[in-house]
């Protein structure tokens, strides 16, 4: 545990970097996350940070108990050896920044939550692939029906799995991404969508490591980020 006073488990948040606009400021570069995820850690028990795209060091995972890999724009397709379809919008800061906290939170065995493009990365992570867009595939819009409108569609999960005992009861869930996973790497897929589609990805081996599709910051039922914040509670006191 590392040398500090705050009580609550420190949870790392991946930051996007966008143009945002408030009060006379329009379309200024900014490292944010919506607040549906801070509100998710806190409610949980956790205190949140946010980590702005990085790549120079991993230092900052001293002082980290958990690792939450925010949602947002594409992975680039590089990182997995595929040449870029013309409806890809990656963010190489972002890859470059959240692959050097991954590889270190893995080497530490930092439980590691990844939400949407953050399972995603966490496939990528670990030898896997994705689909660049998820329509020529399943041949519907169903997982981002309209801009700025999430979907909503059944599920399902591994009973056994971690994320079956996370989410027992969970039948539905939301849905805003127009790529998805097409091969998890050495990760177990554990979660599926009623089209086939990969919604849930982890790694038995390790003390937590999770990636859900959806987003549950925005779903009534956030439970793997309180999973998350156990976890991290669990290893900061050296459980």
């Amino acid at each position: 545990m590392s040398a500090r006073t705050v009580s609550r488990p420190l949870i790392g948040i991946t930051a996007y970097v966008e143009p945002a606009g408030w009060a006379v400021w329009r379309d200024v570069p900014a490292a944010l996350v919506p607040q549906a995820y801070v509100r998710a850690v806190t409610a949980a028990g956790g205190r949140a940070l946010v980590l702005p795209p990085d790549d120079a060091d991993a230092d900052v995972l001293r002082v980290l108990d958990g690792l939450l890999l925010a949602g947002g724009a594409d992975v680039g397709p590089e990182r997995y050896g595929q040449p870029p379809d013309p409806r890809t919008e990656s963010r190489p800061d972002r890859d470059a920044g959240e692959l050097a906290l991954l590889t270190a939170a893995l080497a530490a065995d930092l439980p590691v939550l990844g939400v949407c493009r953050g399972m995603q990365l966490l496939a990528v992570a670990h030898g896997g692939a994705l689909h660049q867009h998820l329509p020529d595939v399943v041949g519907h819009e169903g997982h981002r029906p309209a801009p700025g409108v999430y979907g909503s569609h059944p599920v399902r999960f591994t009973p056994d799995s971690l994320a079956g005992a996370v989410l027992a009861g969970v039948d539905r869930v939301n849905s805003y991404h127009h790529q998805g996973v097409a091969d998890p790497g050495a990760l177990t897929v554990t979660g599926w969508a009623d089209d086939g589609v990969v919604e849930a990805v982890e790694d038995p081996a390790r003390r937590f490591l999770l990636g859900v599709q959806w987003h549950p910051e925005n779903d009534r039922d956030p439970r793997p980020v309180a999973a998350l914040v156990r976890a991290a509670a669990g290893r900061s006191t050296g459980v």
